[in-house]
């Protein structure tokens, strides 16, 4: 019954789709974030559902798209040399299984980020990207939140609408999409147009937020609470009253503190004591045979290089826990040694470094802090625009460099350096920045053709507007 409602809902999308063609990209987008090849049983995961949607998307544009108002950005053109990069290093790979594992979905991820904002060429389209992410994205968080006041979560415990391990579906990653989207979210309850931002449209977006900040309350992932202090900070930027508003978030923090289960705080209390905390201390020792393997290998290793490291690293004495409770038996009062392999790089960073080298990770900032200076500077042109037809744009503007920022800050400490739903933010940024350009650039021809068409005129006639 279950793979009967997702091949409906599926089939009813890709029929309304092939009225408007630019929908199968959307359908693209739903499919990869929701994955619902993955929560079917049979009727979907038998069929390359996404790459045939992928196709549709692709001939559609081809089509019935017209190519003229279509930009090629600097920033797609570091993505395609990054998936050149990636290539390379993957056919030389120090674990060439595991990196043509990795690299079967890496490319797809990428290949649609380049292709994703030659199809975004108006305000409508941009729009519409941006709500489906974000509803996409509420299916998971939503069923997350209610769990999470139901039963309270737990690491490693929350099951969202599958019980899986990868993609959104794992813990700290929805954290960090959770909490990255939240801008995102505000924009479409204040300047959305397919659902008018009324009090319904509000309510709904209130309680997405309450949820999306349940989440990593739910999963408690220590990055998720990272990154909501990073919106803190970010939300503060530009309030009117700071004190008042940084009172009021310190003392709600305060307040919801009891209300916490008692997993969660002990859990985040090993952020202040990372080093009595193994998973902390194994990331610490990964992260420096990275930087010593780079240092080797400046051109990397290729995808899922971590696969060779052997670690050794001492972890100190959790005084906070009786000796039962610890997962190791201590020999003495000292540290005690820990030996490890084959541990993840549990950091963007270092993934990029690894696997990709120094030419990757250079590319790979470029293109994302590339993102946070465009949007900065499409904030501050338009933040003074007094037509009505431009006042959604400084916001939406701030609202993507907000998410991208939470998402660097996320990066530090879970590997998610080719996650799609990303790609997708950057597209949109991308697809933004083509389309004002675009518009710029028209806005200063429209003078020249005005005055070109009264200067034809016969001297008779009286000048017509145009």
């Amino acid at each position: 019954m279950r793979d009967l409602v997702f091949v409906g809902y599926l089939v009813v999308l890709l029929l309304i789709a092939f009225k408007r063609p630019f929908l199968f990209t959307l359908v693209y987008a739903y499919i990869d974030i929701i994955a619902p090849q993955r929560l079917s049983y049979f009727m979907l995961n038998s069929v390359p559902v996404s790459l045939i949607v992928f196709a549709m998307a692709f001939l559609g544009y081809m089509v019935a798209d017209n190519k003229n108002d279509s930009r090629f950005s600097v920033r797609q053109g570091a993505m395609v040399l990054l998936l050149l990069y990636c290539g390379h290093t993957t056919i030389q790979a120090a674990v060439p299984e595991a990196a043509f594992a990795k690299w079967d979905w890496v490319w797809k991820a990428m290949i649609f980020a380049i292709f994703l904002p030659l199809t975004l060429k108006t305000k409508l389209r941009i729009e519409a990207l941006a709500l489906f992410m974000v509803l996409c994205a509420a299916a998971l968080i939503i069923t997350g939140g209610i769990k999470t006041l139901a039963s309270g979560g737990g690491y490693g415990v929350l099951v969202l609408l599958i019980d899986d391990n990868s993609g959104l579906y794992e813990g700290s990653i929805i954290s960090m999409v959770a909490i990255c989207i939240i801008p995102l979210i505000l924009w479409l309850a204040n300047h959305g147009t397919v659902f008018p931002p009324d009090w319904r449209v509000r309510i709904f977006s209130y309680a997405l937020v309450f949820a999306a900040l349940l989440i990593p309350i739910g999963t408690q992932a220590r990055t998720g609470l990272v990154c909501i202090a990073v919106l803190a900070v970010l939300q503060l930027r530009f309030a009117k009253y700071r004190f008042v508003y940084a009172g009021m978030a310190v003392m709600l923090g305060l307040i919801a503190i009891p209300f916490l289960p008692q997993s969660f705080t002990d859990r985040m209390a090993t952020i202040q004591n990372y080093e009595a905390d193994e998973s902390a201390s194994t990331r610490i020792a990964v992260w420096q045979w990275t930087w010593e393997y780079a240092k080797n290998n400046p051109t990397g290793g290729g995808f899922d290089v971590y696969r060779i490291n052997k670690l050794t690293y001492k972890l100190a004495e959790d005084d906070s826990k009786p000796d039962e409770e610890l997962e190791y038996e201590l020999e003495d009062d000292g540290p005690i040694e820990i030996v490890d392999e084959s541990r993840a790089f549990h950091s963007s960073y270092f993934e990029m470094l690894g696997e990709q080298g120094f030419p990757g990770l250079a590319l790979w900032l470029f293109i994302h802090v590339g993102g946070v200076w465009r949007m900065e500077i499409l904030r501050r042109r338009y933040l003074k625009s007094r037509k009505p037809t431009e006042q959604w744009v400084a916001p939406l503007a701030l609202a993507l460099q907000n998410g991208q920022i939470i998402y660097l800050t996320g990066a530090l400490f879970v590997g998610v350096a080719y996650q799609p739903f990303i790609y997708m933010l950057i597209a949109m940024q991308i697809g933004l920045d083509t389309y004002l350009t675009r518009r710029a650039a028209e806005a200063k021809w429209r003078p020249i053709v005005k005055n070109l068409s009264i200067s034809a005129q016969p001297e008779s006639s009286p000048a017509k507007p145009v």
